[in-house]
């Protein structure tokens, strides 16, 4: 398999461990991911609401580079699935819009078609009955006894219409995928909800307390770890866990994975290899159970 892969900022920026995370779990999976080097930003939500038409040339450039690859493009942030997703959409569906947005693009040489390629998120390429079969194929240190609780990211599964999956308001893509690597998925309310990263920078104790909310859901449930399939949901979960400790006053904590590490150390990769130790939180239980499986 071969795909045409949108990296997103923050996986080659503050959580560059995602990124080598990635690329590792391709390579032993056999996928060969070419980095869309020349793309740009999806813009996060933010450059749409001062300039709808330049968030859509910026995402339909990067859509017409994946075409003039002729590969499927593959993210692996969650923000930049639905962002990206959300102006394809848009360009499918008002042709005069798509040439307005054409005229834009044309002075750099880039075209937008529509219906070439398509959009996915590497969870829902996995989640796929043939990826699932693959992973089941290729697992060599199953994550027995490890509880693990998905966090999707909210941009993946809304709007309904445009989301991948199934039942967006419940779906099961990623606990299939936790499922085929012997891990036990753990089902909680907050799974599904925002991690309160679009709005840390406006208000910090709301955007906390939506993150705090979700870590205290996941821990409570039973998890051993929450895996996102979103970097700034990373961020938010990861990197701010400490100031939430601090507001919240959980008293406990939870490591938070991103799904190519999760899915990687399955496959038999080392954690130092995947750079597990730069996230923010580890916590002793974890690393027991990892120590377990020989994953450590």
């Amino acid at each position: 398999m071969k795909f045409a892969l949108f990296t997103g900022c923050v996986s080659k920026g503050a959580t560059r461990e995602l990124m080598v995370s990635t690329m590792k779990t391709a390579e032993a999976l056999g996928i060969d991911f070419v980095e869309m080097k020349s793309a740009a930003c999806c813009g996060a939500g933010v450059v749409s609401e001062q300039s709808p038409i330049l968030a859509d040339a910026l995402n339909a450039r990067s859509l017409a580079i994946a075409e003039e690859q002729n590969l499927d493009m593959v993210t692996i942030c969650s923000t930049c699935q639905g962002i990206l997703k959300k102006s394809e959409c848009k360009l499918d569906s008002d042709e005069e819009y798509k040439e307005k947005v054409n005229y834009v693009l044309k002075e750099g040489g880039h075209q937008y078609t529509g219906g070439k390629i398509k959009l996915k998120h590497f969870a829902n390429i996995l989640a796929t009955p043939e990826g699932l079969e693959m992973l089941k194929s290729k697992v060599v240190r199953p994550l027995e006894g490890l509880k693990v609780a998905a966090f999707y990211g909210c941009y993946v599964l809304r709007p309904s219409e445009q989301s991948e999956y199934d039942d967006p308001d419940n779906p099961t893509g990623m606990e299939d995928i936790f499922e085929a690597l012997g891990a036990t998925p753990v089902y909680y309310e907050s799974r599904v909800k925002c991690c309160g990263f679009p709005i840390v920078m406006m208000n910090k104790k709301a955007s906390h307390d939506m993150a705090g909310n979700a870590l205290a859901d996941a821990i409570q449930s039973g998890a051993d770890v929450v895996v996102t399939g979103c970097p700034l949901c990373h961020l938010s979960l990861d990197s701010y866990q400490p100031e939430i400790d601090k507001l919240k006053q959980l008293g406990y904590s939870v490591p938070i994975l991103h799904l190519p590490q999760l899915v990687a150390l399955a496959l038999g990769i080392d954690s130092k290899e995947l750079e597990i130790h730069k996230h923010i939180v580890s916590t002793p239980n974890f690393e027991n159970k990892l120590a377990k499986l020989g994953a450590a």
